[in-house]
């Protein structure tokens, strides 16, 4: 069996990568990202109104409870410094 080389074939070998592909059109990738996007959104499961509203609480109380620990850290360290100068 004698094998044939096409021109793509000779050009793989010459430049050892394959000829680039056809691009589809910008509008053409812009609507095939907005369908994966819808796609993918649609597998997400959303939190209900009550978990939200947990969450929140959750999170404001950790941030004032933070900022009253470093704040008395910092009162602390003040009057330290205060005594030492």
């Amino acid at each position: 069996m004698a094998e044939k080389n096409t021109a793509a074939e000779a050009k793989v070998e010459k430049n050892g990568k394959k000829p680039a592909a056809k691009k589809p059109g910008v509008f053409k990738r812009i609507a095939t990202f907005v369908k994966g996007m819808i796609s993918e959104l649609r597998k997400v499961t959303w939190p209900s109104f009550r978990q939200v509203v947990n969450n929140t609480l959750v999170v404001l109380v950790v941030i004032i409870a933070s900022g009253a620990f470093i704040g008395l850290v910092d009162l602390l360290f003040k009057s330290l410094m205060g005594l030492l100068v």
